[in-house]
């Protein structure tokens, strides 16, 4: 009765905080072949009209095949660090020149000892959120970089009110975006390598936590990772969570949640953890919750049962709250304590 009591009141909860927000837009379905066109997998596979779907399917297996080639990337060419920032030019460009600038605010922490952690926010947060987590790292020696992720507030395009780009109806687009934001993860191991720092941490949240595995997967120099919400299909978190809602609105009149797993193959962490697991030499905290309304519990202890199941090391901590209420006292200082903990421990 009392756990009743207790999940009824999570819920309304996360049902207030979700839907304060009202400018979410229903977007119309595409397939975004242009956006998949630049992909290097397209080179092998040039669109002969075999049918969109059929054509973004096999992109899909390429990528997964062949993704150190899907995920590779020319090093930018300089870094600037400037008023607290690190900007550069993303490797991985879009027809959007703001989101092509790459902006990283910098916590450095007060002695230099070469550890270093990129964190990753969630979807649509806003500039200065997740800045108390970079200052709590610091504070206890660990130097951060906030990362802003593609077409997120200084990377926005001008007509967005939301980071819409990033995660859409747009088959081809939401892709790319992810695609960008791992290769902007790489890079800015490229400058922390550069600034001496050589033991990195990367933690991600929400969306943050699906760019920091498949980063992660990819790039050996990651050495501990904090995966803040986790799931294993970014398909299935679309179609079953609250925050999506008008997302699938754009999708299910054109592709049912089976299809659109496969369209979404290359960009779900659970395609990579083999890859992830051949690096046993890192340490991953896998942290969700009780009550989740966006990555449901379901989705979460799916990738948890698959990373025991592949020997990857890991320490699992479930919250009881649910995905917004996460971000609210108690609940945010309980997920800053697991957070930071792990990473000194283990950087």
């Amino acid at each position: 009765m009392i756990k009743s009591l207790y999940s009824r009141w999570i819920n309304d909860w996360e049902k207030h905080l979700c839907f304060r927000s009202t400018d979410r837009v229903v977007r119309p379905f595409e397939w975004g072949l242009d956006w998949a066109e630049r992909w290097p997998v397209a080179h092998d596979l040039p669109y002969g009209g075999e049918g969109p779907e059929k054509w973004l399917l096999e992109l899909n297996r390429l990528a997964i095949e062949d993704s150190d080639r899907f995920f590779a990337y020319d090093p930018p060419e300089s870094f600037r660090l400037e008023g607290g920032f690190v900007r550069f030019q993303s490797p991985s460009q879009s027809p959007h020149p703001a989101n092509n600038v790459v902006h990283g605010q910098w916590f450095p922490a007060e002695k230099h000892n070469g550890k270093a952690v990129i964190v990753l926010p969630h979807w649509n947060a806003s500039q200065n959120q997740h800045g108390g987590l970079c200052q709590g790292l610091a504070k206890f020696g660990l130097s951060a970089v906030r990362l802003s992720l593609p077409y997120h507030d200084f990377r926005m395009p001008a007509e967005l009110r939301r980071a819409d780009y990033a995660m859409s109806s747009n088959i081809g687009r939401t892709i790319d975006a992810t695609r960008q934001a791992v290769i902007d993860i790489r890079a800015t191991v490229d400058w922390l390598y550069q600034m001496g720092y050589k033991r990195i941490g990367i933690c991600g949240t929400s969306i943050g936590s699906c760019y920091a595995c498949l980063a992660s997967a990819h790039d050996p120099r990651i050495n501990v990772n904090v995966f803040n919400h986790c799931s294993t299909y970014v398909a299935d978190v679309v179609w079953t969570g609250l925050s999506t809602i008008h997302v699938k609105k754009g999708l299910e009149e054109h592709v049912s949640l089976d299809r659109l797993r496969r369209l979404w193959d290359a960009i779900s962490p659970v395609n990579f953890l083999d890859k992830l697991a051949q690096h046993k030499e890192k340490r991953s905290l896998f942290i969700y919750t009780e009550y989740d309304t966006t990555f449901i519990p379901r989705l979460s202890e799916d990738i948890v049962g698959a990373v025991k199941r592949l020997g990857i090391a890991n320490k699992v901590v479930v919250l009881p709250c649910g995905h917004y209420t996460m971000g609210e006292a108690p609940f945010k200082f309980m997920d800053g304590y697991h957070i930071i903990n792990f990473l000194k421990r283990n950087l």
